[in-house]
């Protein structure tokens, strides 16, 4: 392959619009969940993974499975969780089988403000991608969103 190859070409072209997706998506959302909730995107999708934790076996994240599923460094996740334990949304508590280990949990009042910023999360995605399935470029990437884990037609 040459760097004019076409192959290479259609890559980068797929790359470019797969990254102009997600920063439209990102921004459109952050717009909305700042306007109404003083959330971010982080913010609300760090609640979001924390809020689905269960007492059952395996039921709690560490913090590298967190910053995992909410796609930041371990650094970046622990100011995160800093600053939203600060603002009282998330509590911190030693594992009681581990005592190395330290959890996360919603509080109330993050719970509460979850369920207040999903409805504006959901609509402003829905908005995003609806506004991007209007550009020829971008039309097969928001079908394919669409169709992650959407159920089959029978």
């Amino acid at each position: 392959m040459t760097a004019t190859d076409p192959a290479l070409t259609a890559l980068a072209n797929g790359w470019g619009a797969l990254s102009l997706l997600h920063a439209r998506i990102e921004a459109h959302i952050e717009r909305a969940l700042q306007g109404g909730h003083e959330l971010s995107v982080r913010e609300y999708s760090l609640l979001d993974v924390l809020s689905r934790q269960h007492d059952g076996e395996g039921g709690h994240l560490q913090m590298k499975q967190v910053a995992d599923a909410v796609v930041l460094s371990q650094s970046a996740t622990t100011r995160l969780v800093t600053r939203l334990e600060d603002r009282g949304l998330l509590a911190r508590y030693l594992c009681p089988t581990d005592r190395r280990g330290i959890y996360t949990d919603v509080t109330a009042a993050g719970l509460e403000l979850l369920a207040q910023a999903r409805p504006t999360n959901d609509a402003a995605l829905q908005e995003a991608l609806d506004e991007a399935a209007k550009h020829p470029e971008l039309a097969s990437l928001v079908k394919a969103v669409r169709d992650v884990d959407a159920p089959a037609a029978r």
